[in-house]
């Protein structure tokens, strides 16, 4: 049996995460949706989060550990890997398994048997709503869940990093003065949002993932106003435009009848969001098309500097709060709310080197930049 649990984030979180996959297999199953995961017990989450934790400390000669746990039954996986005897839940088991399913996309398989959590193999392929616990670095987990599209990158639950404990909050009020798409890129427009179109998470996701900071603006394609906030010359201005992650957005029906929607997606995702390492802002308009990069972000004539700005993180206890941009972040975050602050139907998206991510919008109804940090939803 699994020994008591000793983390106890994982207790205070456990009934909490249980809820809310329940009312998230309810609304599906009311829309019909098929196949879902078993819904997880607040008894499994715990102890599958006590044993992650515990295992994201050990080190496998001398390598951290890195895994994803996925709580599903054998016959619920597509073409696993199937061990001929179960192996028990513990720290030792997943330390010793984990150099050879650290690669993204796998997930270890955990069930559940008379009151016994065990390892019973790995996949890759998970239903939809899937309990899955993925240790990325040694204290930190993240809970999350695949999306019912199955396209995309999984909606994050829960952030726990040693006895910090974030909970995503779905209903965030500060959310409700955002650009739509905005909304819908934070996952919180509704469940069944068609997320696997949105091209800026996983612009996002991939920004972050380089690891050298950027910037991203996103201007509108009707208007050539925000070129007042550039300085100029533009170095690596794009004439005419690149719009091959635009041309695939278009075509995205005859892609995804094809089979290939998600990969063809990775690979012009992934080649934009490489642009913005390069010093200064990428740009790009609100049909994907690449317009610049390595831009340089100069005040607007006759606008004032920003001075004050709202931050606010979609977690559950935050308070909003207004602050000057330089309490925010760097140079690059500063340029990028006074960016935002002169073309008002702009967004900013900023990653830092350190995995911090920001979204900077207009708020109409506070007349100021929002800064929202998002970068517990890309973990």
């Amino acid at each position: 049996m699994i020994s008591a649990t000793t983390y106890q984030a994982a207790t205070i979180v456990a009934q909490t995460i249980e809820q809310h996959f329940i009312e998230q297999s309810g609304s599906a199953k009311v829309l019909n949706y098929q196949p879902l995961a078993a819904v997880p017990s607040a008894y499994v989450i715990e102890k599958i989060i006590d044993v992650a934790f515990w295992a994201s400390l050990r080190r496998e000669e001398g390598h951290i550990i890195k895994i994803s746990l996925s709580y599903l039954s054998p016959e619920q996986a597509q073409l696993p890997v199937i061990f001929q005897q179960r192996l028990p839940l513990t720290p030792a088991t997943l330390t010793k398994l984990a150099p050879g399913v650290e690669r993204p996309g796998i997930h270890i398989g955990v069930w559940e048997e008379d009151g016994e959590l065990y390892i019973w193999g790995a996949t890759r392929s998970i239903p939809s709503l899937s309990f899955v616990v993925d240790v990325p670095e040694p204290g930190l987990l993240v809970v999350k869940h695949k999306r019912l599209d199955g396209f995309g990158k999984f909606a994050n639950v829960a952030v726990l990093k040693g006895d910090q404990v974030k909970i995503i909050d779905e209903q965030n009020t500060a959310l409700e003065d955002c650009p739509g798409f905005l909304t819908s890129l934070l996952g919180f427009e509704t469940l069944f949002t068609d997320v696997s179109a949105n091209v800026l998470v996983q612009l996002a996701v991939s920004m972050r993932a380089h690891k050298r900071g950027g910037s991203l603006l996103v201007v509108p394609s009707a208007s050539d106003a925000w070129k007042a906030s550039i300085v100029k010359p533009l170095l690596y201005a794009v004439e005419p435009s690149f719009s091959g992650l635009a041309d695939l957005v278009q075509n995205k029906a005859e892609e995804l009848a094809k089979g290939t929607w998600q990969v063809a997606l990775n690979r012009e995702v992934d080649s934009l969001a490489g642009l913005t390492a390069v010093d200064g802002a990428t740009i790009i308009n609100d049909k994907y098309n690449l317009l610049a990069f390595g831009a340089k972000i100069g005040r607007a004539a006759g606008s004032k500097p920003v001075d004050e700005m709202i931050v606010t993180e979609p977690v559950i206890g935050d308070t909003e709060k207004q602050l000057h941009p330089a309490q925010n972040g760097g140079t690059r975050h500063l340029s990028v709310a006074q960016f935002v602050h002169d073309q008002r139907d702009s967004l900013g998206l900023v990653a830092s080197q350190d995995g911090r991510f920001t979204i900077f919008s207009w708020s109409s109804r506070k007349q100021m930049v929002h800064a929202h940090l998002i970068d517990t939803l890309l973990l």
